[in-house]
């Protein structure tokens, strides 16, 4: 599958960098050309930007997108913003405004570049092949930033800037506590109390919680990562070690938004589907990631880590204590669910409802150069994620199946009541 974001760095690296950026920017697509530049503004941002904070970023910028194409053409419902742009206002300007005005908004101190990157946009609009007019132009431009703006409003009240005690869990049996080698207290506490982007409450689809210390299905979860999962496993083959590493070095958001923009490639979606894909993507995959950070403090369940040195205290006779590291370093928070497959599961779910699950893809790395994976499904690549948490020794089995199923929920929630079609066309109706 081709990456335009890669054209767009190995450009920037040449001398003529300008004259190659408008070169591929105006053989590209507007949806896809500023979901990908945004991804690349949340890389080079210093910090970069966690992979917490890109499903709220991606929602942003991809519900103003939509909201400013279907305010125009008007095929769906919308998601924030009331369809009523100005006669005859372009599109493909539209949505060009609305990315660049949320991502000036996400990245103040990347201005400069988006104001190149838009300038290429809109002259490639005004020189194309598909030449629209100077107002129609203009009021796109309008109309993009009026929907921005709403969005933007809307969700500075949404509780992602409010500010927690630090969490140190506890030191109860079971009980997650900060993990080796920061020993960091628990973050992504803002995101259990964020305002979702359409379920009702963050724990609208909050799981059972993890099996029982005493119980069997704990003891096969527990052995299963300890034998895989441990760094120096002798069982663990190379590509199970290789993809455990390729799914924890690039975001969940980045990995399947190329799979998105490689679909919309392939299949010449229209900007009007391009635009409702992407949107049902990450709002799916921000509102997972909600109702996960909601379930992880609301069980607050130890790490492998943890669980394997401390067995002995467990109270479960089928598992045994061992001095042991985890293949990849554990992240700073609550085990159970896994919050990798819990957006992996919402992403997805999405595209299989539009594409088909039996459709075949590949990917890339933004960080594993040359490292490529192909799958025959997404139910394969699902799968694929959930292995990769537990051999990379951070996840037991049923925190990577339950966080799946939740985000599967929550998909099916938001393709099924939101961002409906206005006449009739069903999301699988899109299966090419």
């Amino acid at each position: 599958m081709k990456n335009p974001l890669k054209k767009m760095i190995r450009c920037w690296l040449m001398p003529a960098a300008l004259l190659c950026f408008v070169a591929a920017s105006a053989r590209g697509d507007e949806i896809t050309d500023w979901n990908q530049i945004m991804f690349q503004a949340a890389r080079t941002a210093v910090p970069p930007t966690s992979p917490g904070n890109i499903t709220r970023v991606a929602a942003i910028v991809q519900a103003s997108v939509f909201d400013a194409v279907n305010g125009i053409e008007r095929r769906y419902t919308h998601v924030r913003v009331q369809p009523n742009a100005p006669a005859g206002a372009s599109q493909r300007a539209a949505a060009v405004q609305a990315a660049y005005a949320s991502l000036v908004r996400l990245y103040p101190s990347q201005t400069a570049t988006f104001d190149l990157r838009r300038s290429v946009s809109l002259a490639g609009i005004a020189n194309g092949q598909a030449v629209e007019n100077s107002q129609s132009i203009a009021r796109g431009i309008e109309w993009g930033q009026e929907v921005a703006d709403e969005i933007w409003a809307w969700r500075l009240t949404d509780g992602f800037a409010s500010v927690f005690a630090p969490f140190t869990g506890g030191v109860a049996v079971g009980q997650w506590r900060p993990t080796p080698p920061a020993n960091a207290p628990g973050i992504g506490l803002n995101f259990r109390s964020q305002t979702p982007w359409v379920l009702t409450t963050p724990s609208q689809f909050r799981p059972a919680g993890p099996p029982g210390l005493n119980s069997a299905k704990y003891a096969t979860d527990f052995n299963e990562t300890k034998l895989m999962g441990k760094s120096t496993s002798a069982i663990r083959t190379a590509d199970q070690t290789l993809y455990a590493g390729f799914w924890a070095a690039s975001t969940s958001n980045y990995s399947f938004n190329q799979v998105a923009v490689g679909l919309i490639t392939e299949r010449h979606l229209t900007l009007s589907e391009s635009s409702r894909l992407l949107a049902l993507v990450n709002i799916a995959m921000a509102d997972a990631l909600i109702g996960c950070f909601d379930a992880k403090y609301e069980f607050v369940f130890w790490r492998p880590v943890t669980a394997i040195p401390l067995a002995a205290t467990d109270g479960n006779a089928a598992t045994e204590p061992e001095a042991w590291t985890p293949l990849l370093v554990t992240p700073p928070h609550p085990e159970y669910p896994s919050a990798h497959s819990c957006m992996s599961g919402a992403a997805g779910r999405v595209l299989a409802n539009f594409f088909g699950d039996a459709t075949g893809f590949s990917l890339d790395s933004d960080v594993m150069l040359g490292v490529v994976r192909s799958y025959t499904s997404f139910s394969q690549a699902l799968e694929e994620v959930k292995n990769a948490r537990i051999y990379a020794g951070i996840h037991f089995r049923s925190a990577c199946d339950d966080g799946q199923n939740l985000g599967v929920s929550v998909a099916d929630f938001t393709v099924n009541n939101f961002l409906l079609p206005l006449h009739g066309n069903a999301i699988g109706q899109l299966q090419k």
